[in-house]
């Protein structure tokens, strides 16, 4: 392959991952607590030593998928009424023990197990700040969650949802949808905001989204149409010089 094909190829790469990211924040533009992603291009410079050039021309850039960032804007409300749905106001994330362990998640779907035992919409216990599970007692009835998280029934207080933030956002690893992995730790938030009887929406913009997914791919149809003329054009060459030479 020439040089100019490749150049073409490294961004026919980046294309596919660009489109890839956007069709998954589509797909999820439903899910509560969903935050929605980006692709992140970057140059990667080739010197070209040792060659005949013209002033300028020394260095050759390729496209590289650098990093994929998360657009941690809030998500809008929408009041459901039920109980157990609860969503934040503040920056903050729920925590939930999953078989991986302690995991953050924006996505305030809840229910009791029949023992009690609150859980997210995944079957993942929600845990306290002490990093334990949270249990309703089962003559519980009208249930209020305080803005701080706390817990109350009609015999008093229950408990209080742990609320946390990554000391590193920017190091937040996504597993599935709307879990995420805080390797560098957490620290506990005091006033989270919550709200009972809603949940948050994904920050998803469906039309934009659409709009984008839909550049990348023409972006993406146009490379390859150039790679495939280019690949046409050195074979044609080829057939003519091979019977002159032959």
């Amino acid at each position: 392959m020439d040089l100019n094909s490749s150049i073409a190829a490294s961004r026919l790469v980046a294309q596919q991952r660009a489109m890839d990211i956007a069709a998954n924040n589509l797909a999820n533009a439903n899910t509560p607590g969903f935050k929605q992603e980006r692709v992140q291009f970057a140059d990667w410079l080739s010197r070209q030593a040792g060659t005949d050039v013209p002033r300028g021309g020394g260095t050759v850039a390729f496209v590289q998928d650098r990093a994929i960032w998360r657009d941690l804007q809030p998500g809008a409300l929408s009041h459901t009424g039920n109980t157990y749905d609860l969503a934040l106001t503040a920056d903050g994330y729920f925590t939930v023990n999953t078989a991986r362990g302690t995991r953050l998640t924006r996505d305030g779907r809840f229910g009791p197990l029949p023992d009690g035992t609150l859980t997210d919409s995944s079957g993942n216990t929600v845990l306290d700040p002490n990093g334990q599970p949270i249990r309703i007692p089962p003559n519980t009835i009208h249930l209020t969650v305080a803005g701080d998280g706390t817990l109350s029934g009609n015999t008093g207080p229950i408990g209080k949802l742990g609320v946390v933030t990554p000391n590193d956002p920017a190091q937040l690893q996504a597993e599935g949808a709307t879990l995420l992995n805080a390797p560098t730790g957490t620290t506990p938030v005091a006033a989270p905001g919550i709200v009972q009887g809603a949940l948050e929406e994904a920050n998803v913009q469906p039309v934009l989204e659409l709009t984008r997914m839909l550049s990348d791919a023409r972006d993406f149809q146009f490379l390859s149409q150039y790679v495939q003329a280019e690949s046409d054009r050195q074979q044609s060459a080829i057939d003519k010089l091979l019977p002159a030479n032959g």
